[in-house]
Order: C-alpha cells, then sequence, then structure tokens
C-alpha cells in the first residue's frame, strides 16, 4: 500500500499501483479456480449444478466467448471502478474530508467494524440487486450479469459498468463513519473476490480427502437460474423474511410459482 501522506495529491504512480495490485489479486483468485475447474477439469463434472461447460461459440457473449467476455467485464470494468472508488476513499482520509481511525487507539471499534462489515456487505448487496431488477435497470444493466446461466469463477463480477458503481458503493458507507484504511481494503477486496466463490458452478470442490461446500454458491446458482429468487447471501437472511428464498425443494418450487401466477394476475 502507498503511505497514506501520499495520496493527498491524485497521481498516476499511487493510483497504477493500486490498479496493478487489485488487478492481479482479481487474475490470481478467478483465475486460480478457473484454471483447477474449468481448464484441468480436476473433478470433472462432478457436483457441478450443470453438466454442459462454458459457452465457447455462442453470439450472446462478447467474442461469442463465455470465458473472455466474463474476463473483458472484470478487467475492463470491475478493476477499474474497484480502484476508483479505493482511490477516491484514500484521499478523503488523507486529506481529512473523513475520520481515521487507529487500531491501537480504538482496538474494539476497530475490531467491531470487521465483524460488521459481511452483514453490511449482505444488506447492501440485497438492497441494490433488488433495485437493479426493477424491469428497465434489468434489461439496460443487469441482463448482461444474467447472461451466465451457467456459471464459472469469472462471472461473479462480469457486470454492466452501471452496475459495478452500484455494487462497489457499499464503500461509501466509510466516507460517513470513521474507518482504518484496513477495513477499506478488506470490504473492497471481499466485495471483488467473494463473487467467484458464489458462482464456482460447483456445490463441492474436491481437495483431496476433503470437501469445500458452498451452499451459498447453490443459493446464487439457483437466483442465475429462476432469476426471481436469493437476490442476497446467507449473512442476514433477507430472502427469507421478505419471502424470495429458495432452496431448491418442492416447496421452494411451489412457493416461487405462486408468486409469479399472483404477479401475472
Amino acid at each position: 500500500m502507498p503511505d497514506l501522506n501520499t495520496m493527498k495529491h491524485l497521481s498516476i504512480r499511487w493510483i497504477g499501483l493500486l490498479f496493478v495490485q487489485n488487478l492481479v489479486l482479481l487474475v490470481l483468485f478467478a483465475g486460480a479456480w478457473h484454471l483447477r475447474l474449468y481448464v484441468r477439469k480436476a473433478q470433472g463434472t462432478q457436483y457441478k449444478y450443470n453438466s454442459r461447460w462454458l459457452s465457447a461459440d455462442n453470439p450472446t457473449f462478447l467474442f461469442g466467448n463465455q470465458l473472455w467476455d466474463n474476463v473483458f467485464w472484470n478487467v475492463c470494468s470491475a478493476v477499474p471502478i474497484w480502484t476508483a472508488y479505493e482511490v477516491v476513499t484514500f484521499w478523503l482520509q488523507a486529506n481529512g474530508y473523513v475520520a481515521i481511525v487507529s487500531w491501537q487507539d480504538h482496538p474494539i471499534y476497530c475490531v467491531l467494524l470487521v465483524v460488521l462489515m459481511p452483514f453490511w456487505n449482505d444488506v447492501h448487496f440485497y438492497i441494490i440487486h433488488r433495485l437493479i431488477h426493477w424491469p428497465p435497470l434489468y434489461r439496460s444493466v443487469h441482463y448482461l450479469h444474467h447472461k451466465n446461466v451457467n456459471v464459472g469463477p469469472w462471472s461473479g463480477v462480469a457486470m454492466h459498468p452501471i452496475e459495478h458503481l452500484l455494487f462497489f458503493s457499499a464503500v461509501i458507507l466509510f466516507w460517513l463513519i470513521p474507518s482504518h484504511p484496513v477495513h477499506i481494503v478488506r470490504l473492497l477486496q471481499a466485495m471483488a473476490l467473494g463473487p467467484s466463490l458464489s458462482h464456482l458452478g460447483f456445490g463441492r470442490v474436491v481437495l483431496g480427502r476433503s470437501r469445500f461446500l458452498s451452499t451459498e454458491d447453490y443459493m446464487h446458482f439457483l437466483h442465475h437460474k429462476y432469476v426471481t429468487v436469493n437476490y442476497g447471501a446467507n449473512v442476514v437472511p433477507l430472502d427469507r423474511w421478505f419471502g424470495t428464498y429458495h432452496d431448491g425443494t418442492d416447496e421452494a418450487q411451489a412457493a416461487m410459482n405462486k408468486r409469479a401466477r399472483g404477479k401475472a394476475l
């Protein structure tokens, strides 16, 4: 990380450093999962929700290729907008426009922020996700992400730039309350990298004798399949509270169909 004093003045040097750092993190993280599951096919289609592989000849996607379409939106939109939010927030802190707290002076507050960040992230994501499912925004913005019915690790933040602006806006919380630069980095990295895990396309990733189970991945897979369910994650049960939860059971399917019939009337 560049020194905060350096960030008082906008400079290609430190902004470029942040951009390259974020780009490398995303490429390594999403790329590692893609390499294992979709290039080496280490476990074949075992535990894969959709037995088909990513589309390689589909005019729906840029370049006719789902992978390169996803990589394009990750590199050319997600990373620049992620970095831009980081740059603005650090600049505001460096110039005293928003308050900075010290871990040494306020350890309980700083730890509490770390603990509460997943809850804030979940609530924020649910709100903006419901917003971009509003038909005009869905047709003009969110449709791009939903082209990925059969998802993969690079599908996580393969989004329209307007959606990226909304998605990463969760960091605006730290424009309003005191925080430390670590909180900013932690929140934005979790938002940028976490979606790769919820878009793996596999219920279990076999690693030797152990198995990593991601129920959130399954819930979000169902969101891509049915569109009108599972808008949030699992930290705050907002989908349960607002009646949009689907766990793959017949009862959940019947409830979804009932909601759809009600809207059609």
